[in-house]
């Protein structure tokens, strides 16, 4: 019998079976599969091995006759003793003979590694992990930003890449050595590769006190479609929402200061400003205030010149914003309250999709 051509020969060239299963296993890869976990501020679930230096993900060799997603149930159960629904891919990586080192010895012939979501873990979950004794030391979240100082340098790309696939929201990403072939706008400034704000505050649904100074004013800009405007530094990716410190020209009013730190930052003019509250800081007796706007318009990208930076300027869903940031315990009532202004400025909830960058000017 005769099977069809292999793919680098010519259509009319047919090959015995015998012949095309000796030159496709001659191609042969090892195949594994691993699962991003989350917890709920936004931090990734490690491994400490005790055959590595270096932290992993949840995962292992996929074995003989098992599907990818089979193998990442299986390794969540023998690893960390979790049974858990795997169902959503991240991201699948191509890693080259040359992107691992391996000992000669294991003739390492490249592998398709896949990257499995496995969700956002509460407390319980946590709790009911029972790493496997003689392979698991234990295991710990970190913040994204830590793991390249964790793991190697091509399991960081790696998760650092399935993660803002994950947030993204535009669908799995296909990698070489841990980068993506097409590169998102997180990608492509590099999200996540420093450290989120960290603001552990409490949030206080209420005017700011007599006597207690502003030093921060920040809006939750609503697009029509309900996604709010999102800045990343260009050199450090890290994300912001437009505002900033107030300064004279303000008049001590914080809806003036983010009106003009909206036009200097990201050249967007607002509408509609709806106070939200108040941030308390326990090291310094001032108070962060928030508000929420209806985005107007956007002219084109300028230099902010507070900072001498030109933001990326992106679109994404409040939920999705709120990735970027590491605001505790207070995330879910800023959350919230922006969700409470945005349907009294009678804009719809944004649907899930993916993040969009602003490059152009823009009117709503």
């Amino acid at each position: 019998m005769t099977t069809t051509s292999a793919p680098d020969e010519r259509p009319s060239v047919a090959m015995k079976e015998e012949a095309y299963g000796a030159l496709r296993a001659s191609a042969a890869l090892w195949a594994g599969t691993s699962v991003l976990i989350t917890d709920k501020r936004g931090q990734v679930l490690l491994q400490r091995v005790t055959y590595r230096s270096t932290r992993l993900l949840p995962g292992g060799a996929v074995d003989k006759g098992e599907s990818p997603a089979q193998g990442a149930a299986r390794e969540l159960e023998e690893e960390l003793g979790v049974t858990a629904p795997v169902t959503r891919g991240l991201a699948v990586d191509w890693v080259s003979p040359a992107g691992r080192r391996t000992p000669a010895a294991m003739k390492f012939p490249g592998e398709l590694l896949h990257v499995f979501d496995g969700g956002v873990w509460d407390e319980d979950q946590i709790a009911a992990i029972r790493p496997a004794p003689g392979e698991i030391d234990g295991i710990e979240f970190v913040e994204p930003a830590e793991l390249p100082a964790l793991m190697s340098p091509g399991d960081a790309r790696r998760a650092l890449s399935a993660l803002r696939a994950r947030i993204s929201g535009a669908g799995a990403a296909f990698l070489e050595d841990g980068l993506p072939i097409t590169p998102t706008v997180l990608d492509r400034v590099g999200v996540l590769r420093t450290a989120r704000a960290h603001h552990h505050l409490l949030f206080h649904p209420i005017p700011v006190p007599n006597g207690l100074t502003v030093r921060q004013s920040w809006v939750w800009a609503f697009a029509p479609d309900g996604r709010v405007l999102v800045l990343l530094e260009p050199d450090t990716g890290a994300a912001c929402l437009p505002g900033g410190t107030p300064e004279p020209a303000d008049r001590a009013d914080p809806e003036n200061t983010l009106l003009r730190e909206a036009r200097e930052e990201a050249a967007a003019e607002l509408a509609g400003t709806r106070y939200l509250g108040y941030l308390s800081d326990p090291g310094e007796p001032c108070a962060r205030v928030r508000y929420a706007a209806a985005l107007a318009s956007l002219g084109p990208a300028s230099v902010d010149p507070a900072t001498g930076r030109t933001y990326t300027r992106i679109l994404a869903t409040p939920e999705q914003a709120l990735q970027f940031f590491d605001w505790g315990p207070s995330a879910a009532e800023q959350l919230q309250a922006a969700h409470h202004a945005r349907s009294l400025l009678g804009i719809p909830k944004a649907a899930h999709q993916p993040v969009t960058e602003l490059a152009d000017p823009t009117a709503w």
